[in-house]
């Protein structure tokens, strides 16, 4: 059975519940019973019209949901529609900008919009962040209480949309499910919905940065540097299509902060060694990204394209304007360093970084950075 089949259509199922009268609330918890019935009827039984099925399936366990509840026997009364056409319209707009509302924490934000929009189940969000079921269920309950009262045809902010889903991004693998992937095909489903430049800016970033997924770790586990990764497991066909639809979005002339990532991610992508890398260009990309963000984690990378472009003591002298709390200043410093000859300071600042690290592969390359130092300095 197509599982992916089945969470693209969960959005406009939700949307046709909605526009019958249920609560969004309502709604999304019938859509995600009927998804589980699917799972197990479909493989030895196949509808011939999934949407219909899953529509007719929603509104059933809807209804029951509504009758066996006390304090909503109104709705008792509810006459079942009559099998028939399942109206066109596609909500999934609206949801994507409900599961994004700014009254949200993004937690919550990307945990209602993978459960809702994705058609993920609470099980599998729970797995992939690594929190139990139960922890998990109470977030979106949390996070659907929240917006319970937000009017479903309001517009919403596309920037807080895509922030969501480049957080789901981010994430990457855990458990069965990956997010990677996941954030990738939610997004693609956005651009189908929505026409708008930065949209098809973060899909182009998605794809450059998933095209290197390949060559990120060794076969140990242990985390490779952009400088240190073999190009020829970069996925090519992921590449050119995100090179054409960042081109795409460019040629729009309405720049923005996701499009000016996906052109530093291309220009990256676009050098066959590390050392043929434009960092002049990548330096001239961070400036745009600065004026359009003025994010101190956007100067700290812009220090670090700076140091390759003009030299490791240009680099630290753009690094000595930053807050030294920032996250990876200490190991940006070290890199540096290193590449100017002061190996002493170098290994020190790899072991600080090691130390604030919270990312365990990454702590362990800064460990490794360190000793490497440490016993060149021995010998």
């Amino acid at each position: 059975m197509d599982a992916a089949l089945l969470r693209s259509l969960t959005p406009s199922v939700i949307g046709v519940l909605v526009r019958r009268g249920a609560s969004w609330m309502a709604a999304e918890d019938a859509v995600q019973e009927a998804l589980v019935e699917a799972l197990r009827v479909w493989p030895s039984s196949p509808p011939h019209d999934p949407k219909g099925w899953l529509v007719t399936a929603s509104w059933r366990k809807f209804l029951d949901a509504a009758r066996a509840d006390a304090s909503r026997r109104r709705r008792e009364d509810v006459v079942e529609p009559a099998p028939g056409e399942v109206p066109s319209v596609d909500d999934t707009l609206q949801l994507y900008f409900l599961c994004a509302h700014p009254s949200l924490t993004p937690s919550s934000a990307v945990a209602l919009t993978l459960r809702a929009v994705g058609g993920l189940t609470t099980r599998q969000i729970a797995a992939a962040y690594l929190v139990p079921e139960a922890t998990m269920a109470q977030r979106i309950s949390r996070a659907k209480r929240t917006v319970s009262d937000v009017r479903f045809d309001q517009p919403g902010d596309v920037a807080t949309v895509l922030r969501v889903l480049y957080l789901v991004f981010n994430e990457g693998y855990s458990g069965d499910v990956d997010l990677a992937a996941e954030a990738i095909r939610l997004t693609r489903q956005l651009a189908t919905a929505i026409d708008h430049p930065e949209v098809s800016g973060l899909l182009a970033l998605m794809l450059l940065h998933h095209a290197r997924r390949a060559s990120r770790t060794a076969p140990d586990g242990t985390l490779v540097p952009l400088a240190s990764q073999d190009r020829t497991r970069w996925d090519t066909a992921l590449i050119a299509e995100g090179v054409q639809i960042l081109q795409s979005a460019l040629a729009r002339d309405r720049l923005g902060e996701f499009q000016a990532q996906a052109a530093i991610a291309a220009l990256h992508a676009d050098a066959p060694t590390a050392a043929e890398t434009d960092w002049v260009q990548i330096v001239e990309w961070y400036d745009e990204l600065t004026r359009l963000t003025d994010s101190p984690v956007v100067r700290l990378n812009r220090a670090v394209a700076v140091g390759e472009a003009d030299g490791p003591r240009a680099g630290l002298a753009a690094l000595a304007e930053l807050d030294e709390t920032l996250p990876r200043y200490a190991a940006v410093a070290a890199h540096m360093h290193e590449r100017d000859g002061d190996l002493v300071t170098a290994a020190r600042l790899y072991g600080e970084a090691a130390h604030k690290a919270t990312n365990l592969a990454e702590r362990a390359h800064l460990h490794r950075q360190a000793a490497r130092i440490n016993a060149q300095l021995r010998n």
